[in-house]
């Protein structure tokens, strides 16, 4: 049986990048699956991964940043499959510009996907668990904002540091009533985003920002969305029935050097 089997999971952020490996490690390991995006494209992935593993999957297009639309995906879930057992909080964004510079709008759109987006979905989602007797919840962090930073990042930062808190106090808060909550801490994996970033950091030249990213990291690439799934399918699973309110850092070693420019 595979790991997932008989779990219900919604995933946010479904339609590309991490939230397309997620969804893929769900369904390769037998999770019915809700998919979530505001990108009509979500159903494109569905569509391939029904093909693929024959899983059953339902999609909701929806903005993880409207409570009111969050909910409805829940239920929907919740109203198709029978329970929700595993919320995948994993939608977010990423803009750099120099702090003195960034709007206020450009702050607030961080705020709204990464923070309250993450927020609504796990208040949309803890009444099903509650109800049924349990769940997991995986939240998308980063290594951003708790361990390092870049320049022209502090939006980003900002509310990706503000999620390890918010996985710390769910985690207690639920515990006794058996949902788990932790959270992933992410280096750098190639999907849209970091192409985005690539970009505005690079724009001449997009593909040497990347392999500038993948030069400081000791495995000398960048993650693969699937290889995210997986830490997000052991998160969900049984397989990590004991923890709760960890930070579970997949960077590749990014984070361990301290130079680079010391050492044999």
């Amino acid at each position: 049986m595979a790991k997932l089997t008989g779990k219900t999971a919604l995933i946010t952020g479904a339609a590309a990048g991490l939230g397309e490996g997620i969804a893929e490690v769900y369904a390769k390991y037998g999770a019915k699956l809700c998919l979530v995006d505001l990108d009509p494209r979500v159903e494109e992935v569905a569509a391939r991964l029904r093909e693929q593993f024959g899983a059953q999957i339902i999609t909701a297009v929806a903005n993880v940043a409207n409570k009111e639309q969050m909910r409805a995906a829940a239920q929907k879930t919740a109203e198709t499959f029978g329970e929700l057992n595993i919320a995948c909080c994993n939608a977010g964004v990423a803009r750099v510009a120099p702090f003195e510079e960034m709007s206020d709008e450009l702050r607030d759109f961080h705020i709204d996907v990464n923070i309250k987006g993450v927020w609504n979905t796990c208040q949309a989602a803890v009444p099903y668990m509650l109800r049924q007797g349990g769940g997991s919840i995986v939240i998308a962090s980063s290594v951003t904002g708790d361990i390092v930073a870049d320049p022209g990042e502090a939006a980003y930062a900002m509310t990706k540091a503000a999620l390890v808190g918010l996985t710390k106090c769910l985690a207690v808060e639920y515990a006794g009533r058996n949902i788990r909550v932790n959270c992933s801490q992410l280096g750098y994996a190639r999907t849209p985003m970091v192409e985005k970033l690539a970009v505005e950091s690079n724009p001449a030249d997009p593909e040497a920002a990347i392999a500038d990213i993948a030069r400081a990291v000791p495995m000398k690439r960048l993650a693969k969305p699937t290889e995210v799934g997986e830490l997000f399918a052991f998160l969900g699973s049984d397989e990590s029935s004991y923890l709760t309110g960890a930070q579970v850092v997949i960077d590749g070693g990014s984070t361990l050097p301290e130079t680079t420019s010391m050492g044999v």
